[in-house]
């Protein structure tokens, strides 16, 4: 209860703490946008870093070298808790934006915050707006910020090792833009962080990010056999 409690306020006082730099941010975009850039990824990383630790969090990390390091990719990983974001964000160099579910929008501040880290907001009802996602996905890629997206839609509850379905509609960023698709395995997440327990239990997460799979000149077919493919792949290292 006691690291559940640090967790929540942390994350509280940070929200309102930082309305100052947040401000000034979203000043400076438009006119120093590599600045924006910089200082809100730091920041951001920084107290993902704080949380984890006060959460008795450990993450280790093996592949990174499999991150291609001269252009934009999208990173494809399986989800199990709410700290998937934190560990991979954590975890991947450079600018890298988020896919995220429409209802943390709501919430002030941190659409703000996260809206400067470049994450995308998803209406899983609406085959309208996700399109839109899509095409926004594909400026950010085209543009230098890498993607990244858990495509089971919802967070895997079923046994250790094993992985939803993966929704081909993740993969068509990569598809349209040709980035490369960076599958990252995340193993022991499950369980560490429970809103509805209102729990925080010490864990060591296992992160490997695995070798990229290129999609420039993917045939039809391979491109249809991609999500099941890279699922395989992930699954392959849980």
């Amino acid at each position: 209860m006691i690291r559940f409690i640090l967790v929540i306020l942390t994350a509280f006082l940070y929200l309102i703490l930082s309305i100052p730099v947040l401000l000034v941010l979203l000043l400076i975009r438009k006119k120093k946008p590599e600045v924006c850039d910089k200082v809100s990824r730091a920041l951001i990383r920084w107290i993902f870093r704080v949380i984890l630790f006060f959460s008795g969090t450990k993450v280790t990390v093996k592949g990174q070298e499999n991150i291609p390091k001269d252009r934009a990719v999208l990173y494809i990983g399986n989800h199990r808790s709410y700290f998937d974001i934190l560990v991979t964000y954590t975890t991947v160099p450079g600018s890298c934006g988020f896919v995220a579910k429409k209802e943390l929008a709501r919430i002030p501040l941190l659409k703000n915050w996260m809206e400067l880290i470049h994450c995308l907001f998803l209406d899983r009802s609406d085959i309208k707006q996700g399109l839109q996602m899509i095409l926004a996905g594909c400026e950010e890629i085209k543009s230098g910020t890498s993607i990244c997206i858990f495509p089971e839609g919802t967070r895997y509850k079923g046994e250790e090792g094993g992985a939803g379905e993966f929704k081909a509609g993740a993969f068509r960023i990569a598809v349209k833009t040709g980035a490369p698709v960076v599958p990252v395995a995340i193993s022991g997440a499950r369980g560490l962080f429970e809103a509805r327990g209102n729990r925080a239990t010490p864990g060591t997460v296992y992160v490997r990010v695995l070798p990229p799979i290129q999609t420039a000149g993917m045939s039809r077919a391979e491109q249809k056999q991609l999500p099941d493919a890279v699922r395989q792949t992930i699954l392959a290292e849980l």
